[in-house]
């Protein structure tokens, strides 16, 4: 895969190009976890780390970086976003979010039963109705509402938010979880514990930097490695556009 490319590659843009050319033996929930923690079996003889979460063949031009200009782990297994018990230092209180999901994508007719994302695209649906944490919900790209889970129901909470004073003033959402993903699908367990104080203020001003994208931070937060997942859209919504796609064109619509 990297002998192939013409420059250094992400972890994320390496496993994202291993499901395309369907060369990935074992399905998953995260491709890209499962990528980092090959790679970081693979850094002593075969692989260098060229920047954040880039890497290169040891045996291309590529300059390793050094550890004081690059501001992470000091391997892939410690990116990873492999599902661990708990809150761990790696990621602070979260460990999944989702940026700027369409409304429309969902299927409200489930009452926020399913809402779907994946880690990369080809890979395998998840479904976070049942996270934790916070979310906000924007119109157009204005900040509307930002509201708080903290049990397991993001997605009744933002089906109330279709039906109650908010209803006709939002079409996307942000959320920040701190349940897991583990290679299954699967969500984690509620952390639970005494966190340090440096934890949670970490945690909060990665969220707001990376949910509001204030223009002078050039940066994300401190210790922010949380993994990202893309909206995939709901298999209900798809047959709908489809079977109105149909009537559409049986009645001789354009």
């Amino acid at each position: 895969m990297l002998s192939d490319a013409e420059e250094p590659l992400h972890y994320s843009d390496i496993a994202q190009r291993i499901l395309e050319d369907g060369l990935r033996q074992h399905g998953g929930a995260t491709p890209a976890a499962t990528v980092a923690a090959t790679i970081s079996m693979s850094m002593q003889t075969d692989l260098v780390r060229v920047d954040r979460g880039v890497y290169a063949l040891a045996s291309s031009s590529a300059k390793p970086a050094s550890p004081a200009s690059v501001d992470e782990p000091s391997s892939a297994e410690e990116e990873s976003s492999a599902p661990t018990e708990g809150v761990t230092e790696d990621t602070g209180f979260l460990n999944a979010f989702g940026m700027f999901w369409r409304r429309e994508e969902v299927d409200w007719e489930q009452r926020g039963q399913v809402l779907l994302g994946a880690q990369l695209k080809a890979a395998q649906p998840i479904d976070f109705a049942d996270q934790v944490g916070v979310y906000i919900l924007y119109s157009g790209d204005r900040v509307l509402y930002v509201g708080r889970i903290t049990e397991p129901r993001l997605g009744p909470r933002l089906w109330d938010h279709t039906r109650d004073r908010l209803t006709g003033r939002w079409d996307r959402f942000s959320w920040f979880g701190v349940r897991e993903v583990a290679d299954n699908g699967s969500l984690g367990r509620v952390p639970t514990g005494n966190f340090a104080v440096d934890m949670l203020v970490a945690t909060m001003e990665a969220l707001l930097i990376e949910g509001l994208e204030p223009p002078q931070n050039r940066r994300r937060g401190d210790g922010f490695n949380a993994t990202e997942f893309i909206q995939t859209t709901d298999p209900n919504v798809e047959r709908r556009r489809a079977q109105q796609f149909l009537q559409r064109l049986a009645s001789g619509e354009r």
